[in-house]
C-alpha cells in the first residue's frame, strides 16, 4: 500500500470522497456479512491466527464461506482448493472488465488494486464510469468504493474472529447476515445485466441443491458467469447497432 502513502493529497481528492460516499450506502450490509463470516470461521475449527490471515489476505468472502464447510469436513486439499478457485472465477471477467482503466497505470498500483476489486466495487465503478477514458478521476474514484469495501468488510470480520467464542450460536447470526446480503443483492438488480446473472445463479443453485459438496454453488456459478458474459455480448451488439444507424450507416 506504499503507492497510497507517496501522495497523501490522493486522499483529499474529490473523486475518492464520491467513491466513498456512494459504498456507504451499502456499507452495513458488507459489515454484517463480514461479522458473520469471521465468526463462521472460527466456529468451523480454524485458529484465531489462520482466519486473521484469510480474511486479510485472501480477502473473498464468498470463496471463504463455501470453503468452511468443507475444510470442517475434512475435505481433500484439492477439493478445498477447487472450490475456492471455482467461486472466484468471476474475478477473472472483473479484472478484463478493469484493464482500460488501469492499463496505463504502473504494475505494483495494478496489483494493489486487483487485491482491492469487488462484486460491489466493480459494479459501483461500471455504473459510475461505463466507458474509460484514462481520466486520474476514474481511478480515485475506484480506489474510494474499493478502500470503503475493504474497511466495511475487514473491521467487523476481525471483530468477529476475536470474538467468535463469546457469541452462542443461538444468536442466529448467519441468518441475519444473510438478510443483509440479500438486501445488498435486491438494491442491484436495477441493472438488467447483474438482475439476470442473480436470477439465473439462484435458480441453479436451488435446482441442484441435491449435489454432493455443495457443487450446485460451482454450477451456479459458471452459469451465472456465461449468461453474464453472453447478455454483455449482446447488449455491446446492440449498442454499436443502434450507433451505425444514429449515424446513418448499416448495422
Amino acid at each position: 500500500m506504499t503507492t497510497l502513502h507517496r501522495d497523501p493529497s490522493l486522499f483529499a481528492q474529490p473523486a475518492l470522497r464520491e467513491g466513498m460516499r456512494d459504498m456507504r450506502a451499502v456499507s452495513l450490509g458488507i459489515a454484517a456479512w463480514g461479522l458473520v463470516t469471521g465468526v463462521a470461521m472460527v466456529k468451523s475449527g480454524l485458529s484465531v491466527q489462520l482466519a486473521l490471515a484469510i480474511s486479510l489476505f485472501v480477502f473473498a468472502g464468498s470463496a471463504q464461506l463455501a470453503a468452511l464447510p468443507l475444510i470442517a469436513a475434512g475435505a481433500p486439499l484439492w477439493l478445498i482448493l477447487g472450490t475456492a478457485f471455482c467461486v472466484n472465477l468471476r474475478f477473472v471477467v472483473f479484472s478484463a472488465q478493469m484493464r482500460p482503466y488501469f492499463e496505463h497505470l504502473p504494475r505494483l498500483r495494478r496489483l494493489v488494486y486487483g487485491y482491492l476489486i469487488g462484486d460491489l466495487s466493480q459494479v459501483l465503478m461500471i455504473r459510475r464510469h461505463p466507458h474509460p477514458t484514462g481520466d486520474p478521476q476514474q481511478t480515485h474514484y475506484f480506489l474510494g468504493v474499493s478502500l470503503a469495501n475493504w474497511i466495511a468488510w475487514q473491521i467487523p470480520s476481525i471483530l468477529g474472529i476475536l470474538m467468535a467464542q463469546h457469541i452462542p450460536g443461538a444468536w442466529g447470526l448467519a441468518f441475519a447476515g444473510t438478510l443483509a446480503l440479500l438486501g445488498i443483492v435486491l438494491s442491484l438488480l436495477a441493472d438488467r445485466t447483474i438482475a439476470a446473472v442473480i436470477v439465473v445463479a439462484s435458480a441453479l443453485s436451488a435446482l441442484l441443491f441435491w449435489l454432493p459438496l455443495r457443487l450446485n454453488l460451482v454450477a451456479a456459478i459458471a452459469g451465472a458467469l456465461m449468461v453474464g458474459m453472453a447478455w454483455d455480448a449482446w447488449s455491446q451488439r446492440q449498442l454499436a447497432s443502434s450507433g451505425g444507424l444514429l449515424n446513418g450507416s448499416k448495422p
